[in-house]
């Protein structure tokens, strides 16, 4: 029988994270928080539940997932944000894995709702993400702030389970503008230590390109005012990503 360790990362989610918690507890055999010393009600919400809680400094968020992996007792991870939460169908697939685990990971569609609205295209869905797997076989990669979880070897088994991760994402507009700004700032920052360039044409070509896959190609126009939305946001963040890595460049040269 798999035992499993639930692993949070927080930062003032007294909003959503009793939701988080809440929907691992019948599902995994500890549940550790690591929390970047929020200034909200998230750690008495957390204290509430039998949890482990940490807090750790902000490291970057793959840093701190991996940091949070390294904390667990056991080797099979469920892995969720403080704005995550299992549906009710992927907590019964979860169970049933301790008992039949076959695959190195496993990956569950993440539902997002933004401003209310469960979206159901404009690339938000099926948002296919890694979440559950065996941390002596993967760990967090990528790019800050895209995180995300990949195989250590090629050839790796995964599977995919049925349900959903819910995700509360934006719920206002100017959340979402505040986070875009924020994100960008980050990922121009990351493409600067990788050594990446932002000629003028990426910066007109690369949010064009993004607009149109999300509300095209991805079919946001059927999400309606809030598909619009969030495929402009998509081309705004690629847009400022590549214009304050051009900015930073030239800060530098």
């Amino acid at each position: 029988m798999v035992k499993l360790s639930g692993v949070i990362i927080t930062f003032n989610e007294a909003a959503n994270i009793e939701a988080c918690v809440k929907s691992l507890i019948s599902v995994v055999d500890e549940i550790i928080v690591i929390d970047s010393f929020s200034t909200d009600n998230t750690k008495a919400i957390c204290k509430s539940y039998n949890v482990t809680f940490i807090e750790q400094e902000f490291l970057g968020y793959i840093e701190q997932k991996n940091f949070a992996l390294s904390q667990a007792n056991y080797d099979h991870i469920v892995s969720l944000d403080g704005d995550e939460a299992l549906s009710k169908t992927l907590q019964e697939s979860i169970i049933n894995l301790k008992s039949n685990w076959k695959f190195d990971g496993y990956y569950a569609n993440r539902f997002n709702n933004f401003c209310g609205q469960w979206i159901k295209h404009s690339d938000w869905y099926p948002n296919k993400k890694l979440r559950v797997f065996d941390r002596r076989k993967a760990q967090w990669k990528g790019i800050n702030p895209h995180d995300n979880v990949q195989m250590n070897e090629v050839g790796s088994k995964i599977g995919h389970l049925k349900g959903d991760i819910l995700h509360k994402t934006y719920q206002t507009y100017s959340e979402f503008n505040q986070k875009t700004e924020y994100f960008s700032t980050i990922a121009a920052k990351a493409y600067y230590k990788l050594g990446k360039k932002a000629p003028i044409w990426k910066i007109i070509w690369n949010p064009s390109w993004a607009f149109f896959k999300t509300y095209v190609l991805r079919l946001g126009f059927l999400d309606g005012f809030n598909g619009y939305i969030i495929s402009v946001q998509t081309a705004n963040i690629t847009f400022l990503k590549y214009s304050k890595l051009r900015e930073l460049r030239k800060a530098k040269s």
